[in-house]
């Protein structure tokens, strides 16, 4: 059994990726993070779940790293780190080239200051770092091969095998450039030669360049803006449209907690969220090929919708454990799978409903088959709104009449409405209606507690929820309503923690989410929390909470789902598509709330959707 490696915090990473699939790259120049030849593919370099064992690529001077600093090029994904040893300086330019063979890894290693003495150590451990592979030696490189899986190390440094890994030692001098590629294939097909590193890295750059020059956010926070659309872009999976909603599974809510979950796949709420930060950025064709994903995903008995699909429209997500691996820092288990995609959950109707319509309002070509869908599920939510489920945060107690799940359904009414009434499509409205209006009195009687002046997570369960920040920013009541500004006082007074929210009260008792409690401020819900705020005028202490936020990013500008306030640290998986939505619509939010931060060049849609 491998050992438990602490060393590399969750904010030591940074991201790469080529749009199929990604790598995390430590601070020390270790990429300990590695699925192919998709996000959901098993990992090969997987130190980040184990030890050092379950395979990773380490790029770094042989005396160690005294310090590093590290950024991305401009607007781009490419990413430059400096590591600085006692010998002097260099810095390693790490991307990933989009290969027709599969992913490629490219690292260049250039020297700065001083004749550096180097080492590369590709350790290589298929099957989520279980099995090591045979290789076979060329004179450029090897192949590292693993029954049906194979990579292709290419290097101009003669790269040794040493205890099963693959290990090359050199120096380097100023301007002395050396380049390296791993590429992933299919072992029974020609081994791939690799791209040219210098011809690589300026496609990669020019082509990330020209998508970020296309945002139209100008102002002091268009670096973290862009940072998140681009990170955005990257979550997405490009052969199909999918949208991911992380890079990675089991990176734990709590330390040594079970709270540790595979969010790899392409979760329709997720997703949604994700499609309307990038629509706010003009990024349209994600929507169109998003849309055309989810057609194909969700195709068949709309009775049957899941919550989420693989990245190419699978159903079958199983979740199981890896017990060959301790997990980050001993949280176990590590899982593969996720058991939710069987759960109910009612609110994915209605940011699909939302989403779509978004796309129409932003000039989106209607399509008579996705009209077709939308139609048909809200014939099937016609007969299951009035249902139990196990509402936005996937809880594994019992089955809850959850507001924020009602008021999604809500939702979906009210944007199937709309599209009729102003898109000129079809569908039984006077039906529509009476259901939407006998939703909203049922949320507002039976969800709002008037001895806690608010609204709340369920309708047995008389206390606070962050999702019920969503109010607003749905339409289903003004900012300005009493009942909002309830919740929003009663939120910031009992459900924060230094002034960072948290989903909901009381993590794991009375078997509300039927776990052991434990966890970090969910950031995402503190970006909802600066909305409200945007919302309902209190501008400067929007402001100043977006601005606390922007300082919990790591130092190239990423964000996991959760932050630790006891500890100061990113909880659970990494970068987390959520966050960087959250940070998206509330720049958005600022910047067309009177707010002289910032602005968006062109007439966007409102957070309120349906407006």
């Amino acid at each position: 059994m491998a050992a438990v490696n602490p060393a590399r915090s969750i904010e030591d990473h940074a991201l790469i990726g080529d749009k199929r699939t990604c790598a995390l790259v430590a601070r020390d120049g270790a990429i300990d993070w590695f699925c192919t030849p998709r996000f959901d593919g098993p990992a090969v370099f997987c130190s980040l779940l184990g030890g050092e064992d379950n395979g990773e690529w380490r790029v770094a001077p042989r005396s160690g790293v005294r310090s590093s600093s590290r950024r991305y090029v401009g607007e781009t994904l490419v990413l430059e780190t400096t590591l600085t040893a006692v010998e002097g300086t260099v810095t390693v330019t790490d991307f990933m080239a989009p290969e027709p063979t599969g992913p490629c890894i490219v690292r260049i290693v250039e020297g700065v200051d001083g004749a550096v003495p180097m080492e590369s150590t590709v350790s290589a451990r298929f099957e989520y770092g279980r099995t090591r592979p045979w290789v076979r030696h060329l004179p450029e490189g090897a192949d590292l091969i693993c029954g049906p899986e194979a990579m292709r190390l290419v290097s101009p440094v003669h790269h040794r095998r040493v205890e099963g890994d693959m290990v090359a030692r050199f120096t380097v001098k100023p301007g002395q450039r050396v380049g390296m590629t791993l590429n992933h294939h299919a072992s029974h097909l020609p081994a791939p030669a690799g791209p040219d590193p210098e011809h690589a890295l300026a496609e990669a750059l020019s082509w990330w360049e020209g998508w970020s020059s296309r945002c139209p956010f100008e102002g002091e926070w268009r670096e973290p803006v862009v940072r998140s659309l681009i990170t955005l872009k990257a979550l997405s999976y490009a052969p199909t449209g999918a949208i991911i909603a992380a890079a990675t599974t089991s990176l734990p809510e709590h330390l040594g907690g079970v709270r540790n979950w595979d969010y790899r796949y392409g979760w329709l709420r997720d997703a949604s969220f994700t499609l309307y930060a990038l629509m706010l950025g003009g990024y349209t064709r994600e929507a169109v090929a998003w849309r055309d994903w989810l057609l194909r995903a969700v195709a068949g008995d709309p009775e049957d919708l899941q919550i989420m699909y693989g990245a190419a429209g699978e159903r079958r997500l199983e979740e199981w454990e890896v017990p060959w691996l301790t997990g980050y820092a001993g949280s176990r288990p590590v899982r593969v799978g996720n058991a939710a995609v069987d759960q109910f959950q009612l609110d994915v109707y209605g940011e699909v409903m939302d989403s779509l319509h978004v796309a129409r309002r932003i000039g989106v070509e209607p399509d008579p088959d996705a009209w077709a869908l939308e139609t048909a599920l809200m014939n099937a939510l016609e007969s299951r709104w009035r249902e139990p489920d196990e509402g936005i945060w996937e809880v594994r107690g019992p089955r809850r009449h959850f507001t924020h799940s009602k008021i999604m359904a809500w939702v979906a009414f009210d944007r199937a409405i709309r599209a009729v009434e102003k898109s000129g499509l079809e569908g039984p409205t006077d039906r529509w209606k009476a259901i939407r209006q006998e939703i909203h009195g049922e949320v507002c009687r039976e969800g709002f507690d008037t001895a806690l002046g608010s609204f709340v997570q369920a309708y047995d369960v008389p206390r606070l929820d962050a999702s019920l920040l969503m109010i607003p920013l749905v339409g289903f009541l003004p900012a300005d309503d009493p009942r909002v500004i309830g919740t929003i006082d009663a939120i910031q007074r009992d459900l924060t923690r230094d002034g960072l929210v948290m989903r909901y009260a009381d993590v794991g008792s009375e078997g509300v989410d039927g776990l052991p409690a434990g966890e970090g401020a969910f950031l995402l819900c503190t970006y909802w929390l600066v909305d409200n705020l945007a919302m309902a005028g209190r501008q400067d202490e929007a402001r100043a909470l977006f601005e606390r936020l922007l300082t919990l990013r790591n130092d190239v500008g990423l964000m996991a789902e959760q932050w630790d306030p006891a500890s100061g640290r990113m909880r659970g998986n990494f970068p987390q598509a959520f966050s960087h939505v959250g940070l998206v619509n509330s720049a958005w939010n600022l910047g067309n709330k009177g707010g002289a931060a910032a602005r968006w060049a062109p007439a966007g849609s409102p957070v309120v959707a349906g407006a």
